[in-house]
């Protein structure tokens, strides 16, 4: 049989080496990467399941989350190789070399991220920068942008303004080229990731304000996923310790549950206040995982 013939007819490769590909080629632009399922949370369980301490990755095993990322070819091959269901990639922001902050702006349940942030820029004589861009399955927008080394500037969820949720250090952005659930995440036209815009002094300030811009609350402006998951939050953060890890299982239930609300920022968000509340990480977002099974009834 000639050989064109044979491979016209050689079958598709599995979705994880489809995944992993796109993976290793993000890794080339200075990307720590790792592996997602289709609901866009990560593929490897978690390591120390039972365990309290605090570990980031530093026992070298796999299961770590966002801390997994790597831009090693072996590393990136050997976290693909352990999950066969991957369907996609986180890039982890907040790394050398590029310390990327991603700008992720909805465009779904009456939100309009894009415009939301253009009138912030506006309000401050600027304009948002030209950068590397990735359209969303929802027709929203993630904006890549370096910070200066050592900046802290935290995850959030409409600090600046309902539908726009930010991504630092501990946080991930889907990676384009990753297929989920309502779609595939691909570069907007034109957009690359050799540039990658530096982000303005203005949106830093806004950034590391602590209370961010005056605004409304999106929980008494919008019923829809902002305003839900605002609250959802504030449950982890009213509580005692000793009820700290049952709130963070009732909250991530209840925003898997809602149509409203993406599983990545629910995730990111609720993550970071249980953190910020004492509770270590590794069991946090297991916690956060049991959660998604609960509700799903499916792996992550």
């Amino acid at each position: 049989m000639p050989a064109h013939t044979m491979s016209r007819h050689r079958p598709p490769a599995p979705a994880w080496m489809a995944a992993r590909a796109r993976a290793l080629t993000a890794a080339t632009w200075g990307m720590a990467v790792f592996p997602l399922s289709r609901t866009k949370l990560p593929a490897i369980a978690a390591a120390h399941p039972g365990d309290t301490v605090r570990c980031t990755g530093g026992c070298g095993t796999l299961g770590h989350g966002v801390h997994d990322a790597s831009t090693d070819p072996a590393r990136i091959r050997e976290m693909f190789a352990a999950v066969p269901w991957a369907a996609g990639y986180g890039i982890a922001c907040g790394r050398a070399p590029h310390h990327l902050v991603g700008i992720d702006l909805d465009r779904k349940n009456g939100l309009d991220g894009p415009t939301a942030l253009n009138a912030l820029a506006g309000k401050q004589g600027h304009t948002v920068p030209d950068t590397a861009t990735v359209l969303t399955p929802s027709g929203g927008l993630h904006l890549w942008m370096t910070a200066p080394p050592g900046l802290r500037i935290g995850n959030s969820v409409s600090k600046l303004a309902p539908g726009i949720d930010i991504r630092d250090s501990g946080g991930y952005l889907v990676g384009p080229g990753s297929t989920t659930r309502r779609g595939r995440y691909v570069f907007a036209p034109g957009s690359h990731p050799d540039h990658i815009a530096a982000a303005p002094a203005w949106l830093l300030t806004l950034l590391t304000t602590p209370h961010g811009p005056a605004h409304t609350s999106p929980a008494n402006t919008h019923p829809g996923g902002a305003g839900r998951l605002e609250g959802m939050v504030r449950v982890v953060l009213d509580c005692g310790h000793d009820d700290l890890n049952n709130r963070l299982f009732w909250a991530s239930c209840r925003a898997f549950e809602s149509d409203h609300i993406d599983p990545e920022t629910a995730m990111a968000v609720l993550l970071q206040a249980a953190i910020s509340r004492g509770h270590p990480e590794v069991p946090a977002r297991r916690t956060i995982a049991s959660a998604h099974r609960t509700v799903k009834g499916v792996r992550p």
